[in-house]
């Protein structure tokens, strides 16, 4: 294996899908560089997260698409496509405008296979950035993934790490319906071990990232290593914790989740999103209406406040849930501190 940044893991997943896959065509804003950088040539960048970079040199415009900035226009023309027998990749640069195509993402791609009684398939990956932490203020921060779990029809995706950010696409590129994959800007510099040569995830299910006896800790995104530094503190306490990586938001899994609820009897949920309506409060319904036998203390939740994501550096630092909130939840869950 080779370690690697979620932005090169992400890269690598492309590529290898659209050599493996002539039918895999990749649409967005800027996607193949814009019309010339400074080189005088396309390809400049590969988008504004670099994402997609070389995509266009060795696959051609009619399979790296630019489009103009209109998000209606980038899903509309996917799910013409993926109808039309392709599988296309399509980029929306922030998942905050997401708002633009939501008709053509929650009453078409997501109810295709539905109302078509199974004739038609909608094999479309909707890749968008998401989240805190990078100073873009709220218009550009937002984590949307409780807004679209709650779409039927619709799988959403949130890897933690290079090594599922290559899987996941790979898996969610390859699956017969449409797929949300958001993807954390500021894990794109993150580094981990990453699988050469073809490598595909599971799409679905939850991932132990370690064990322990106190609490259970449900993560996701950027929040798994958050979690896993406040982990670290707590254990020279003497405190150890099964920390589980959600992984997917739809479906989520909720064998793992209750499994290692019947063992710790504590349940710590951390999510950047906002707390009303959130992937938070959906965990916490399920440990109530079908693990609550096993609770030994109220579940906890660790969120972003009801507000928009502030710009000045110093709120948004307070907005996301860090390591010590995270830290002092857990505690409070096992000890009542």
């Amino acid at each position: 294996m080779t370690v690697k940044t979620m932005r090169e893991a992400l890269n690598d997943a492309l590529f290898q899908e659209m050599r493996r896959d002539p039918g895999v065509i990749v649409i967005g804003e800027d996607v193949s560089g814009g019309a010339g950088g400074s080189s005088g040539s396309r390809d400049a960048a590969g988008g504004i997260f670099g994402v997609t970079k070389g995509l266009m040199g060795e696959f051609g415009d009619k399979r790296v698409i630019d489009t103009p900035i209109s998000e209606s226009a980038i899903i509309g023309l996917a799910n013409g496509a993926a109808l039309a027998g392709m599988r296309p990749v399509a980029e929306l640069m922030f998942a905050d405008f997401v708002g633009v195509a939501m008709d053509q993402i929650y009453n078409q791609m997501a109810k295709f296979r539905y109302m078509f009684g199974g004739k038609a398939k909608a094999p479309i990956v909707v890749r968008m950035s998401m989240g805190a932490g990078m100073n873009a203020a709220a218009q550009h921060s937002q984590t949307i993934y409780s807004m679209l779990s709650a779409v039927p029809g619709l799988k959403v995706v949130v890897p933690s790490n290079p090594a599922d950010a290559k899987g996941m696409l790979a898996a969610a590129i390859r699956d017969d319906d449409p797929v949300i994959f958001l993807e954390h800007k500021a894990l794109y510099s993150s580094k981990g071990e990453v699988p050469d040569g073809e490598y595909v995830a599971p799409l679905h299910g939850a991932s132990l990232v370690q064990s322990g006896k106190d609490a259970t800790v449900v993560a996701l995104g950027r929040m798994v290593s958050f979690a896993g530094k406040a982990a670290a503190k707590l254990a020279a306490d003497g405190i150890t914790i099964d920390l589980i990586d959600l992984r997917s938001t739809s479906p989520i899994d909720e064998e793992m989740i209750l499994e290692s609820l019947s063992l710790t009897g504590r349940l710590v949920v951390v999510d950047e999103s906002n707390p009303i309506c959130s992937i938070a409060s959906e965990i916490a319904a399920i440990a109530a209406e079908k693990g609550f036998a096993s609770l030994r203390a109220p579940v906890a939740r660790v969120t972003a406040p009801h507000t928009p994501v502030p710009f000045a550096r110093e709120l948004e630092r307070m907005y996301v849930p860090g390591p010590d909130r995270i830290e002092a939840a857990i505690r409070k869950a096992v000890k009542g501190e």
